[in-house]
């Protein structure tokens, strides 16, 4: 017979304590229950808890500190705060703490419930789910890091502000978060912020109800409503007008979402991650950020390094990308040269540019091992060897050459190149074994030339 999940309530009012084991105890919980934080002690040090909850307010200290000594000591066990109505500042010092989510008194039933579940199938998860480090590669200390940060923020229901230049992998954090919370059988709903019309915004993450406008012949839900019971994350989250801004506030202050034309708000039950390569704090300067959107959404914020800040990892990465792009045929191998090459460039472009350039590289390889040549990386030679961080400018602010008509010679050259392709094309009736022969190149870096210069 398998044990029953247990749970600690922690209050100072009999009435709260014993509406809370009624309803948790329906639930198939065993509860105990302490009125002060010494008693609550005493009882985490005797047994162990699926989950706690605590009042903020106890007759010889505080929630905050009960959460604290939980996370310092039980690190598995959710925990939980109930503050007054409105207390925003100790909800989000609790979370900060390292608090699960909160509930407000008097306590929504159903509110409860719904946290409760997400607690048991976060403990449910962390023991089904195997580390995040065999998708978030490197064994950088600052790797390592990032690691241990994303476990314990999954933990939690509080809204994480993910911060790095383009290309470190923000989406993939994100994802994970998802994946190791309690949240994970429900949708993980990624937004491009940047992406979306600013007249078509509203519409996109709330819905519309038929005939709300010219054109909305039927209802339609929003992305918040797709993302119900899971994750939104919001990519770009820099990229919002001002108006969606003061809409998005509202939403995570009041968990419900009003779709235009709808006669009353609908309740919503999603976590909210963002991330941007842009700096924030400057954009509030600029007055083109709110600074109290700004302060709902950073909650949490995890930072991502860059490639150039953690090169011992590169070797790792891209054997992790040479093995995908393989697809099963046989892995070229990096020389040494070309590893040392890759170790020393200080990819502007992170993890997304170091993709692209293998990508590259074994498209226009013999196959079997990618050289320097093959890698075609900038004033690489002059880099090779050298130990310390390498600014950007260094290898991207020289001025572009250009050719006598003013073009850019990168663009003049992939013109030439794609003339020269396409008269072969023709004089082969598009057989690309044979046009690849008469071009001298292997038909693997053919394919990589149609695709990049998009001739069909």
């Amino acid at each position: 017979m398998a044990t029953p999940r247990s749970a600690l309530v922690v209050d100072d009012e009999r009435d709260i304590r014993e509406l809370l084991v009624l309803t948790l105890g329906r639930m198939g919980l065993r509860v105990d229950t302490a009125a002060d934080l010494a008693s609550a002690r005493a009882q985490l040090a005797n047994g162990s808890y699926d989950l706690c909850l605590t009042d903020m307010r106890l007759p010889d200290g505080s929630g905050q500190q009960l959460i604290e000594h939980i996370a310092q000591r039980y690190p598995d066990t959710p925990v939980a705060m109930i503050t007054a109505y409105g207390n925003v500042e100790a909800a989000v010092s609790a979370l900060k703490s390292g608090a699960f989510d909160f509930v407000t008194k008097p306590v929504d039933l159903a509110v409860l419930r719904r946290l409760v579940q997400h607690a048991l199938d976060l403990n449910e998860q962390r023991r089904a789910t195997p580390s995040a480090g065999s998708r978030l590669l490197g064994e950088s200390p600052k790797m390592q890091a990032l690691r241990q940060t994303i476990a314990r923020v999954a933990r939690s229901q509080a809204p994480v502000y993910i911060s790095g230049e383009s290309g470190v992998g923000k989406e993939l954090v994100a994802r994970l978060i998802h994946e190791q919370g309690s949240r994970t059988t429900g949708p993980f709903v990624p937004v491009n912020c940047g992406a979306i019309p600013s007249e078509l915004m509203e519409s996109e993450l709330f819905g519309h109800r038929k005939g709300s406008f010219t054109g909305a012949h039927a209802d339609k839900d929003g992305l918040f409503q797709a993302a119900q019971g899971g994750t939104l994350f919001l990519d770009e989250v820099a990229e919002l007008p001002l108006h969606m801004q003061v809409k998005l506030l509202r939403v995570i202050q009041e968990k419900t979402v009003r779709p235009i034309g709808a006669p009353a708000e609908l309740p919503v039950d999603v976590r909210i991650l963002s991330a941007t390569h842009k700096n924030l704090a400057r954009l509030i300067e600029d007055g083109r950020f709110r600074h109290d959107l700004y302060y709902r959404i950073n909650v949490i914020e995890l930072q991502v390094p860059p490639l150039r800040q953690r090169r011992e990892d590169i070797p790792l990465i891209a054997a992790a990308i040479l093995q995908r792009l393989a697809g099963g045929d046989p892995v070229p191998a990096l020389s040494e040269e070309a590893e040392a090459a890759l170790v020393a460039y200080p990819f502007p472009g992170n993890v997304r540019e170091l993709e692209n350039v293998l990508e590259r590289a074994v498209a226009l390889s013999d196959g079997q091992r990618i050289e320097v040549a093959d890698l075609y990386l900038p004033q690489v030679d002059s880099l090779i060897g050298q130990e310390a961080d390498v600014p950007l400018r260094a290898v991207t602010s020289a001025p572009m050459p250009t050719s006598a008509e003013g073009t850019a010679l990168p663009d003049a050259i992939e013109q030439m190149e794609r003339e020269t392709i396409q008269k072969a094309l023709e004089a082969n009736r598009y057989n690309k074994t044979k046009t690849a022969v008469q071009l001298g190149i292997t038909f693997r870096a053919l394919r990589y030339k149609l695709k990049k210069l998009g001739i069909e």
